[in-house]
């Protein structure tokens, strides 16, 4: 890379953090110490280091769900499996009014879908494993090939934190179409109607929970405000998960309720989750190890 380029405006102060690092080794922690010696006066916010390993699809769906609170900022992101391979790593720049400006990760569908829900993606460019200004040299200094397997540490870090202090997109690697940026499939949602003239909605399980309730990729609008009953079913085209003793037999009538104070403990129910979204949840239960359902499955409806 040559050069810095022209001076940015004021970095933004504040990193929004994610990947499937886990707690268990000292990954996040090193990006964190990365980005504490290139930009001390930057705040790092944690959103979670609890993605599934490789799923970049989580990934994608955990920054959506957070991007209505968050503030502006860089999104540094890794949920990275092809990391050292030919996917590109890239920097965004989006239209946001109040949200994240930057965005930082692998091209690989995890940044697109969350950064286009905050404004359009003005600029974009691929960063091309080369380090942005003031980051350390992974490789020792002496000029020989740095190790490729952790970018989070030797590439998106250093770049969030050039942001943070103020660099230009422009400084960061060459300008790419933003239109050819890499974008998850959305999640499946089909209705239809049943020979006996019953609504049949098709959808997929978008996110468990770590209490098990189980959401899905219907809007509340789909199961209408006086559909008060909702038969739940599972489709064998969906994900399954592992077998187990405790397998689910279904179907089975759930209620449709507007709290988890409604249900009674151990009842499943239906009801729109803190995003926005349908979700299948059981009062002081899990609706995943109920039903059956992981990531993935797909649900039927029927009212």
């Amino acid at each position: 890379m040559s050069g810095v380029g022209p001076a940015g405006p004021p970095g933004p102060g504040t990193v929004f953090f994610l990947s499937d690092y886990g707690l268990r080794d000292e990954f996040a922690g090193v990006v964190h110490a990365v980005l504490r010696r290139l930009a001390p006066d930057a705040a790092v916010i944690d959103l979670t280091h609890e993605i599934a390993p490789f799923d970049v699809r989580a990934g994608a769906a955990a920054l959506a769900r957070a991007l209505p609170h968050l503030g502006p900022g860089v999104v540094l992101a890794v949920v990275d499996p092809g990391v050292g391979g030919p996917r590109r790593a890239v920097a965004l720049e989006t239209a946001a009014a109040t949200g994240p400006r930057f965005w930082v990760g692998p091209d690989n569908g995890l940044l697109l879908g969350a950064a286009e829900a905050g404004g359009p993606v003005a600029r974009a460019v691929d960063l091309a494993r080369r380090a942005p200004p003031d980051a350390a040299d992974p490789a020792g200094g002496d000029g020989t090939p740095g190790p490729v397997t952790f970018d989070g540490r030797d590439l998106f870090a250093p770049t969030a934190a050039a942001l943070c202090n103020g660099a230009s997109l422009a400084s960061l690697g060459p300008a790419v179409d933003p239109s050819g940026l890499v974008r998850v499939p959305a999640p499946t949602c089909d209705a239809g109607t049943l020979p006996d003239g019953r609504s049949l909605l098709r959808a997929e399980v978008t996110w468990v929970d770590r209490f098990g309730n189980a959401q899905l990729a219907v809007p509340p609008v789909a199961v209408p405000p006086g559909v008060d009953r909702v038969a739940v079913d599972l489709d064998p085209a969906g994900a399954a998960p592992p077998p187990g003793p405790d397998a689910w037999g279904g179907p089975e009538a759930v209620r449709r309720v507007r709290a988890f104070g409604e249900l009674a403990p151990g009842e499943a129910g239906l009801l729109v989750d803190a995003n926005g979204a349908l979700a299948l949840v059981v009062a002081e239960g899990s609706a995943a190890a109920r039903f059956g359902m992981v990531a993935g499955s797909l649900v039927r409806l029927v009212w």
